[in-house]
């Protein structure tokens, strides 16, 4: 490679390593499982090995993650910096490290401890009261969350027997079990549930409201003594931890170890048990029980001396199949989903995993009563690896996706030169539920309030057997009431009142609730502009619809053939007569001040309804508008300018710049 792709590659890679940080310890939604995030770590210390001039004290190999959020608390500076702890994937690295501590301490010992996977929180007492508890933040500055840690049951007010001034470091977290309670009452009152442990612990730590932290419930371990006025604190580490045991604080399960065998034999033995314990761990911390040797194997401005942490595999677990579950999907294509006996993954429970199709099967050899090895991918989506067949039970099989559909009974065929097994029956109920229920939602035609269960009910009572029998339920007003479907008289006539105002929805809307192949919200406000109206769109050959920016071959294709179904163009004929808006307004140029530019926007809006009106807005303008900064991006709109966000971020560190949408508006009126 040349110098200049050299620097791309490893810019590329820190950028991409800075936005799952982000993710991970602002945001606390991780979008990429600790394993991947930790091999891109790898990969840039590898770079940062064979091109050390790459190296910039901001890189990602050199500081912490998370960054102080005004949220629980003020900020505070941090006493002893809370670094964090390099990570090793082998227990011969763990030992390689250990050697070297033995070569300059011979009689070194090392405690081996369980990795709670929570987020750092350090206390500070005073006399042997706490005075104040504070979050890691950037390692060197954090919040001041003392109101919600005195609420953790974990968190002792005042040390018992311990009368000097002390600082301890700990790893707060949720079990299990709270966890569970937490999500359970998230589903209950329609909110969505967290995706595991850690990110709940995190983002109840910093609510306002230490109400909200009490009950939830959150628990925690101390692990280290950061300063002590007592000297006696700071000489064993092990026998620090057992006096703050004595003094009632719930200290981190630790084995004292001397040799090679003891600290992997206490790793193994740990990680053979994590998935028996009411908590997650993500690996065993070894430390050097000799507080005052650590100092002699500094790590670096992000790392704390005296440490290494071993990071276990991703946790896989074996099940049994008993049942397959069949559903049908809004083109008809039948989705099996593989029922086995509940496991722990990842801090959830999971008895559900998707086969994809009857050729994912195959392969698999997946079948009833069959034993198989599941993991989380991304650590959120439970997936199944393989099939353990030395456990196949005498006599099993592999599963056949039957090719009869699972609701109405109509024949099943298996598309050619596809995976996918259809029902061909164009009346299927599950068929028609999907294609309701997609044409009525936020993103498609946007008829608000009109909930799955109505549809379902609708569809049941025959109210509805296609889009166009929504646009006739006025006709049935009376009969609507009577039945309760949708309620009383004042909703049932609020309903209709929002269905009827909904036919004045730009076409680009109907578009993309006739679930096109290929055709998104996106493309079909690009379409519609192009062509105007829905009979200029119906009448256009695939070059002409080729024509249009963004819509390839395989698209245009897809869009003719399936506007020359002839029961499309009955339905398109319906959809006209009742009134459906079928023709898009041909806006006036509000001149071209924005041409050549390309925006993206994030946060919330201050002078705009929602984001489509500030699109159509700079569009008008000449300008475009993407969803992601990129260097093409002309400016990011973002009215917190300030933001930590991950796009802010990324635009800051491409030298583009933040501006708000009163900056646009000045630029439009210059």
């Amino acid at each position: 490679m040349t110098e200049r792709e050299i620097r791309g590659q490893y810019k590329a890679l820190a950028d991409k390593i800075r936005y799952h940080m982000d993710k991970y310890y602002n945001d606390d939604a991780p979008e990429i499982s600790d394993a991947e995030y930790d091999a891109l770590m790898r990969e840039l210390k590898s770079m940062e090995q064979e091109y050390p001039y790459l190296v910039t004290s901001d890189s990602p190999s050199r500081i912490i993650g998370g960054t102080t959020k005004r949220t629980a608390g003020i900020n505070v500076e941090h006493d002893v910096p809370m670094l964090s702890i390099e990570d090793v994937f082998s227990e011969e690295e763990v030992l390689s490290w250990v050697h070297e501590v033995r070569e300059m301490h011979p009689d070194a010992r090392f405690s081996v401890e369980h990795k709670i996977d929570g987020l750092s929180m350090s206390i500070r007492y005073t006399a042997g009261k706490l005075t104040l508890a504070e979050t890691r933040g950037d390692g060197r500055v954090g919040e001041d969350v003392t109101v919600n840690a005195l609420v953790i049951p974990d968190v002792v007010q005042e040390l018992r027997g311990i009368a000097s001034d002390i600082e301890l470091r700990g790893e707060v977290y949720m079990s299990h079990e709270d966890f569970d309670r937490v999500n359970e009452r998230m589903e209950l009152s329609g909110k969505k549930p967290f995706a595991n442990p850690r990110n709940c612990a995190a983002g109840t730590l910093r609510q306002l409201d230490s109400s909200v932290v009490r009950e939830r419930g959150l628990s925690m371990f101390v692990f280290n003594v950061q300063r002590a006025s007592d000297p006696s604190y700071m000489s064993s580490h092990h026998e620090s931890l057992a006096k703050l045991a004595e003094a009632g604080v719930k200290v981190v399960p630790s084995y004292l170890c001397v040799t090679d065998k003891e600290i992997t034999d206490a790793i193994d033995a740990i990680g053979e048990k994590r998935g028996e314990y009411p908590y997650d761990i993500d690996g065993a911390v070894v430390k050097i029980d000799q507080i005052a040797y650590r100092d002699d194997f500094p790590a670096g401005s992000k790392y704390s001396a005296g440490h290494i942490a071993y990071k276990y595999p991703p946790e896989e677990k074996e099940t049994v199949i008993r049942d397959i579950e069949l559903s049908v999907g809004m083109t008809g294509r039948i989705n099996p989903t593989a029922i086995f006996d509940p496991i722990r993954l990842c801090g959830t429970t999971v008895s559900r995993a998707t086969l994809h199709n009857q050729d994912f099967i195959s392969e698999l050899g997946i079948g009833l009563g069959r034993t198989v090895v599941v993991y989380k991918s991304g650590e959120i989506i439970p997936k199944i690896k393989e099939v353990v067949s030395s456990k196949n039970p005498a006599g099993s099989s592999v599963y056949e996706i039957p090719h009869v559909c699972p609701v109405c009974s109509h024949e099943a065929v298996r598309e050619e030169d596809t995976a996918d097994i259809r029902c061909t029956n164009p009346s299927c109920k599950a068929k028609l539920t999907k294609r309701i229920i997609n044409f009525v939602s936020r993103d498609a035609y946007d008829i608000k309030g009109f909930g799955d269960e109505y549809i379902k009910a609708l569809i049941d009572r025959k109210y509805i057997s296609d889009i166009a029998d929504i646009f006739r339920l006025k006709e049935h007003r009376d009969e609507l009431v009577s039945d309760g479907i949708i309620g009383k008289e004042k909703n049932t006539d609020k309903l209709l009142g929002i269905i009827e105002e909904s036919k004045k929805n730009p076409p680009e809307r109907l578009l993309c609730g006739l679930s096109v192949g290929n055709v998104g919200r996106t493309s079909a406000r690009t379409i519609m502009r192009h062509f105007g109206s829905f009979d200029k769109l119906m009448e256009a050959s695939v070059s002409e619809l080729t024509e249009v920016s963004d819509v390839g071959e395989i698209t245009a294709v897809s869009i003719y053939d399936f506007f020359h179904d002839e029961s499309i163009v009955s339905l398109m004929s319906e959809l006209k007569d009742l009134g459906l808006n079928m023709e898009a307004e041909q806006a006036e140029s509000a001149g071209d001040v924005f041409a050549g530019r390309t925006y993206v926007i994030t946060g919330d809006l201050m002078h705009f309804a929602n984001r489509g009106e500030l699109v159509d807005y700079i569009e008008a303008r000449g300008g475009k508008v993407t969803g992601s900064v990129s260097k093409k991006t002309y400016a990011l709109i973002n009215n917190d300018i300030s933001s930590n966000s991950g796009k802010n971020k990324k635009a800051k560190e491409l030298g583009i710049p933040v501006i708000s949408e009163d900056d646009l508006l000045r630029e439009d009126q210059a």
